[in-house]
């Protein structure tokens, strides 16, 4: 599995999911362009990134929630590379928010984690069909299954599933594949709990992982690993799929 000459871009590169797919397809090979909001852990992932590949990624400053930073995500990755062949959608808010919260915080994941999307997939795609090129979405076990106080997270995520599956539907006579990743607990900044310190952060994840069969929380590196497989040509007759990665989340609680 190897990406040389290959343009990737993700979103929401500077933490989590994102840093460990910019590490992942750098070691792969590929030419990178890294977009997110913190430019400090931005460049800091970049210059991991050179150190594996020798070359250093595009980074870009960008809100997906905002379109004009959108044009521009797109704009710099063909003034440097001159095309594009994957897009990792990974750029995402989590904020706790049910029925009764505050529509605000609704509306700001609805701006990122779809309108964003929506907006960037449909901008790189005359880009990704002249590539022959294909999408993943990173998307959650919670579009498929209700978490307490993260309904409105949820939504969004639900979203994106049928999200994929219609871009794919349409996409792929064109040559474009589209798949999606849906991740359980992740230990990453986008999983924090309001109001706890450092440690008790900790305490609670640990006693998530004890609640799952592996009794671990899934690693941002094995999602990456699984966002490289299914951008490669080994992956190319699947489109439109999810795929859960969660040490198994929705298998339930058989004790309860």
């Amino acid at each position: 599995m190897v990406f040389t000459n290959k343009v990737v871009l993700i979103t929401g590169a500077s933490s989590g999911i994102g840093a460990s797919c910019a590490l992942r397809f750098a070691a792969l090979n590929a030419n990178l362009a890294l977009v997110g909001r913190n430019v400090e852990n931005l460049n800091n992932v970049a210059g991991k990134c050179e150190e594996l590949k020798g070359n250093r990624p595009l980074t870009i400053k960008a809100d997906i929630s905002i379109d004009e930073d959108v044009q521009r995500i797109i704009v710099d990755t063909i003034d440097r590379y001159g095309k594009l062949d994957v897009l990792v959608n990974n750029a995402g808010i989590l904020i706790m928010s049910g029925i009764t919260g505050d529509i605000k915080n609704f509306d700001k994941m609805i701006a990122t984690n779809i309108r964003g999307t929506y907006l960037l997939t449909q901008k790189a795609v005359p880009y990704l069909l002249e590539t022959k090129g294909n999408i993943v979405n990173v998307s959650s076990v919670v579009s498929m299954k209700p978490v307490p106080g993260m309904m409105a997270y949820s939504m969004t995520k639900g979203a994106m599933d049928i999200f994929t599956k219609c871009t794919a539907l349409e996409l792929g006579p064109k040559g474009v594949r589209v798949n999606m990743v849906n991740p359980g607990p992740v230990n990453t900044n986008l999983f924090t709990v309001n109001s706890l310190s450092p440690d008790q952060k900790e305490q609670f994840l640990e006693k998530i992982s004890e609640l799952l069969p592996l009794k671990k929380l899934v690693k941002s590196d094995d999602v990456a690993k699984l966002i490289s497989f299914l951008a490669c040509e080994d992956a190319n007759c699947i489109t439109g799929s999810s795929h859960i990665i969660d040490c198994g989340v929705m298998l339930g609680d058989p004790y309860a």
